[in-house]
């Protein structure tokens, strides 16, 4: 787990101002990768008091436009955000209970940015979304 010293490093890096909004974020994020918006407001309201929703909305904006956040959908969920950016991960859904964990390309260096037919685009990313039953819920169903 990053150190407050280590988010101060990151935000800096990426030329944004260090504050305690984007540090609370960045801290909620990296404690509980693939939380949903209200998640996070909840664990920045603990660690600051009062902060406004759309406070925390344009931190997660500013966090992932630089970089610093990764924001996924997958499809019937609400958005979601990581602190791992940059692999092109994968991410597997429990259809049940819609706990999310990440998966790493399946063979060799990211397989997946080779696309059967590219339709002339400069692929830079993929986004793979398994979906199954996680084992919590495959015990509760047997």
């Amino acid at each position: 787990m990053p150190t407050a010293s280590d988010f101060e490093q990151m935000l800096r890096r990426a030329s944004l101002r260090v504050t305690s909004p984007r540090m609370a974020v960045l801290s909620a994020v990296h404690e509980h990768p693939h939380a949903d918006t209200d998640s996070i407001i909840g664990v920045v309201r603990d660690r600051l008091g009062t902060v406004s929703h759309q406070a925390v909305y344009d931190v997660l904006k500013a966090l992932t436009g630089a970089g610093l956040l990764r924001r996924i959908e997958p499809p019937g969920s609400v958005a979601r955000y990581e602190a791992r950016v940059g692999d092109n991960h994968h991410h597997v859904v429990c259809r049940s209970c819609g706990v999310i964990a990440d998966v790493d390309c399946a063979v060799g260096h990211a397989p997946c940015l080779t696309a059967s037919d590219d339709h002339g685009f400069a692929i830079d990313e993929a986004e793979v979304v398994y979906w199954g039953t996680c084992p919590a819920c495959k015990s509760a169903i047997s």
